[in-house]
């Protein structure tokens, strides 16, 4: 086998790693809409999902830290502070939003997420951005006031609120990147992620704790089942096959192949759970996907 042949192949399962990332990742969404529809609420839904999650991540935490330095308290405190932001309260306000809007237009809203980074780091850390960076993100801010506008008409009023914790949730993430930047170098994206994860699994554990009583852990068995399943196909595997995939092909390529996300999540929303596929749906999906395409290039 040529050298070139090898490559080649690497390259496809790099883009394939990419593709299935992307797709399971998108899935979350689609579960926790099934699983509100046994009664349960985001509080104890999150708490299922992170419960069954933790010991994933912790192993992952392990593995990835094997032959290093033992964490000091100053990298305990910086991975609670990422955890909290980029885990716990993205994760939660996440859910909380997709009881009131469709899982298609919380999908798009999370994409932004590349814009809200340009933003946040103008603000906190001055970067300049270019007029061509602030046209990409006009468009697709313009495929998101498309959708919104039309799911409005379709749902309730409830729908901004629904979006409004969407978009805080995307902030948060944001927010996560933003400054996780240099810990990333320091320990490793894939330990980072582990012991950050950890922190935002208890922290999602203990508020089930403080806000709901035992019983409010009795739901139906189904709803065990999809947490599990989210937990596991839905939050650790796409982190993993992510990785791989930047590890083969590298990170703009897998950022690109990621853009099937908003895709397979509208494709699973109409077939799972019956959301309407329209015409505003497909412009403002196109509005998004190319602002995202301009502002990597603009970048």
């Amino acid at each position: 086998m040529s050298v070139g042949t090898s490559a080649a192949r690497a390259d496809l399962g790099g883009l394939a790693l990419a593709i299935a990332g992307a797709i399971a990742f998108s899935g979350k969404a689609i579960i926790v809409k099934l699983a509100y529809r046994y009664g349960v609420d985001a509080v104890t839904l999150i708490m299922y999902r992170m419960l069954f999650a933790l010991p994933l991540f912790v192993a992952l935490a392990w593995w990835a830290g094997r032959g290093k330095p033992r964490l000091t308290a100053r990298d305990w405190r910086i991975a609670a502070v990422l955890g909290f932001f980029g885990y716990y309260l993205a994760s939660y306000l996440d859910f909380a939003g997709l009881q009131y809007v469709t899982a298609s237009l919380e999908r798009l809203m999370l994409y932004l997420n590349p814009t809200l980074v340009l933003l946040l780091s103008w603000a906190i850390q001055r970067k300049p951005v270019t007029a061509r960076q602030f046209g990409a993100m006009a468009v697709s801010y313009i495929g998101i006031a498309l959708v919104f506008g039309h799911e409005v008409t379709l749902e309730s009023p409830d729908a901004a609120l629904g979006a409004a914790l969407v978009l805080a949730s995307a902030l948060s993430y944001a927010l996560y990147l933003v400054i996780s930047g240099a810990e990333v170098q320091r320990l490793g994206a894939v330990r980072l992620t582990g012991v950050a994860s950890s922190v935002a699994c208890l922290l999602c554990i203990a508020q089930f704790a403080a806000l709901r009583p035992l019983a409010a852990a009795d739901v139906a068995v189904p709803v065990l089942w999809l947490s599990l399943l989210n937990a596991v196909a839905c939050t650790v595997a796409p982190i993993l096959m992510m990785m791989a995939a930047i590890e083969r092909i590298g990170a703009p390529l897998a950022a690109q192949a990621g853009m099937v996300g908003p895709l397979a999540t509208i494709a699973m929303g109409v077939a799972l759970l019956g959301e309407p596929f329209t015409g505003w749906t497909v412009a403002g999906t196109a509005f998004v996907l190319a602002g995202i395409g301009l502002l990597a290039r603009a970048r």
